[in-house]
């Protein structure tokens, strides 16, 4: 470590460990001899491994960013500025943001700079993340995005290379939907401490192994992520989960990883506009999962109030994870949906575009996305604008592509632009049926940059048909 401290790191196997700090680690980690333990993005709710620290004469430092319980537990230090008595004015730092804050500050008081790689693992963990975009969150991205536009890391060069990204300038959103989720995929490594190497490691062939590994770990995740939404769907489809009578989604097996199951709750959350909770089955008889809500129900605080149900739950409003016994997983949706009805009406589960502003087609110019780049970076709370876009018409037959997605051109006033909708294959008929009849359409601009050339692009979001003449 730059400052000279003997420093190691342990990374929890999401099956074999667990979440967080554990009891084993601390003990593991007195009979090495540390002295002190410093948790990243977790620990608040570390009550058990707290006690044992200081028991066993380890200083614990706890940095979180997850809504504390009534109570903390018993360290040495513990930084979260969603503790009711933190006085700092910015609180919606990931786990990354508040750690970094303490180096900051350990560097300023040695009155030493900051090593530059900070500032790329910083924006990485921001994005990943998915906190929101603002405030101090949006700077540091932003500030970050200028270092790795200017100096690209090994492992970020890997990383762009597996995702096919060819633009010369990177973007909060190309770093959220290309670079994370292999970054994620870490966490699926069988040693854990791989991962650090290629992070922040220097031997270009451990980087390139690792890469790969990466590579292809993040396929086979798109895979399970679609089987499982897969498995819902057909639930939803056949009737088992009446989403016409039920406001929350809850679903569970034996055979879903417990690693991925967030990542399709949100997309469940996205296509159904319902709190969804997935969970995985153990042996043991107890169901770990995770939650995705809706902005206008707070899940923390839902399950806060059932936690008599759970073994251990935390999080944040609309993303927590749980633990329960099998038996009350009925209980828990009975008392989730009744909680429901009772604090938000039918209108909050409808689903919603919201439109920024009103375009049309003479209006998408580079001159266009060129304004719009003073926007950036665009991501939770500081979403890319989409627009309404009136009476376009479909220019030719639209074509779907892998059984997924949807292009068109369509034509208004003399122009023709690309018209392409990500995982909408159902627009696909209704776009066919619809022929050369105009229509409206939600979009976001975009740059393709592809063989060298940039052109731009909308990305459909929905549509809305006029009826045929």
């Amino acid at each position: 470590m730059p400052l000279g401290a003997d420093v190691n790191f342990f990374l929890p196997h999401r099956v074999h460990d667990g979440y967080g700090l554990s009891v084993k680690v601390v003990q593991r980690a007195a009979q090495n001899n540390y002295k002190v333990i410093v948790t990243v993005d977790n620990g608040i709710t570390a009550f058990e491994p707290a006690l044992k620290a200081k028991e066993l004469g380890i200083d614990l430092i706890i940095t979180d960013h997850h809504r504390p319980h009534d109570h903390v537990p018993e360290a040495f230090a513990l930084v979260n500025p969603h503790q009711h008595d933190c006085p700092y004015p910015y609180k919606k730092f990931a786990g990354v943001g508040v750690i970094f804050k303490i180096i900051t500050l350990l560097y300023e008081k040695l009155g030493l700079e900051i090593p530059k790689k900070a500032y790329e693992l910083l924006l990485l963990g921001t994005v990943a993340d998915v906190v929101p975009l603002t405030g101090e969150n949006r700077y540091w991205v932003r500030h970050g995005l200028q270092y790795i536009n200017g100096f690209e890391s090994y492992s970020l060069k890997v990383l762009k290379h597996n995702s096919g990204v060819v633009k010369p300038v990177l973007s909060s959103t190309d770093i959220g939907f290309s670079i994370t989720p292999q970054i994620n995929a870490l966490g699926r490594l069988e040693d854990a401490r791989e991962g650090v190497k290629f992070l922040i490691g220097n031997d270009a062939a451990v980087v390139d192994r690792v890469g790969k590994t990466l590579y292809e770990l993040n396929q086979a995740r798109k895979e399970i992520e679609r089987s499982i939404f897969a498995d819902v769907k057909r639930e939803i489809d056949s009737g088992a989960i009446d989403i016409t009578r039920e406001n929350i989604i809850v679903a569970a097996s034996h055979s879903w990883p417990p690693g991925v199951i967030g990542l399709v709750a949100s997309r469940l959350v996205g296509a159904y506009g319902k709190p969804t909770i997935l969970l995985h089955l153990t042996k043991e008889g107890i169901a770990k999962g995770s939650c995705r809500s809706i902005t206008e129900f707070n899940m923390f605080d839902a399950l806060h109030d059932s936690r008599d149900l759970l073994t251990t739950f935390g999080g944040h409003s609309v993303a927590a994870g749980l633990a329960l016994p099998t038996a009350n997983i009925a209980a828990l949706k009975e008392r989730l949906e009744a909680r429901l009805v009772s604090l938000i009406t039918a209108e909050d589960l409808k689903q919603k575009v919201t439109l920024d502003a009103e375009i049309k087609l003479s209006d998408v110019t580079d001159k266009f996305m060129h304004d719009l780049e003073y926007l950036q970076p665009f991501g939770n709370e500081n979403s890319q604008p989409i627009f309404y876009l009136k009476n376009v018409v479909a220019l030719k037959a639209p074509i779907l592509m892998k059984d997924a997605h949807v292009k068109c051109s369509v034509f208004s006033e003399g122009i023709i632009k690309p018209l392409v909708f990500f995982n909408r294959p159902e627009l696909f008929e209704q776009l066919l049926a619809h022929g050369d009849q105009p229509f409206d359409v939600a979009v976001q601009v975009t740059q393709n940059h592809w063989n060298n050339k940039v052109s731009l692009e909308l990305l459909g979001y929905d549509i809305a048909l006029k009826e045929v003449v």
